[in-house]
């Protein structure tokens, strides 16, 4: 009987042990997995924040910090239709002859096919209870020319909000220590780039 109730605690400290083991293993793999399904949402918000940005800068001269400029400029901005043709008395083909053809507002172009996206949504980050973006505009020097910048992002500790602490502040602080940010971002305020930092 004395050895029945050992086996049977044995048993239950082996399984026990078994389910830490499967819980350390699968903990991190859980993490990763939940972090990239998120960041598929942030970067695609990224990439849209660019692409009016750009839009904006080919319509008004210089990108803009302020979300309330970008909306309003999604919602009744336009772009020209372009037909561009060789020009036929040019026999080195090498000018053309432009015409415009009409306008079409920025957001058809952009988002026509996406059914479910939301304009006013365009500045909150994704997972994050209503946090918005971080973004800035501005200018610097390259060369002795003024170059416009602008810069969108989000922090881990907003986007992965509600995930294993630990774990967030351990990708914070490997991130830090090799002076990048903390999360993903698109664009510089430093450097003349729109590159986005998972790219």
């Amino acid at each position: 009987m004395k050895s029945t109730i050992i086996k049977l605690v044995l048993f239950a400290v082996i399984i026990f042990l078994g389910y830490m083991v499967y819980q350390s293993i699968m903990q991190p793999m859980d993490f990763l997995k939940e972090k990239k399904h998120r960041e598929v949402e942030v970067v695609q918000r990224l990439k849209d924040i660019r692409n009016i940005q750009s839009y904006y800068k080919n319509a008004k001269g210089s990108y803009t910090g302020s979300f309330d400029s970008l909306i309003s400029f999604l919602k009744v901005g336009e772009i020209p239709v372009v037909s561009v043709i060789p020009d036929p008395t040019d026999t080195t083909f090498t000018r053309t002859i432009s015409d415009t053809l009409g306008y079409v507002k920025v957001s058809d172009s952009l988002f026509k096919a996406r059914r479910n996206f939301v304009i006013n949504d365009l500045r909150f980050i994704p997972y994050s209870e209503g946090a918005q973006f971080e973004m800035g505009a501005g200018e610097m020097d390259r060369g002795g020319v003024k170059v416009s910048v602008f810069e969108a992002k989000a922090p881990f500790k907003v986007y992965l909000k509600g995930m294993d602490s630990q774990r967030i502040m351990n990708l914070v602080a490997s991130e830090e220590a090799i002076e990048r940010f903390p999360g993903l971002k698109v664009g510089s305020l430093t450097e003349p780039s729109t590159d986005g930092n998972w790219e």
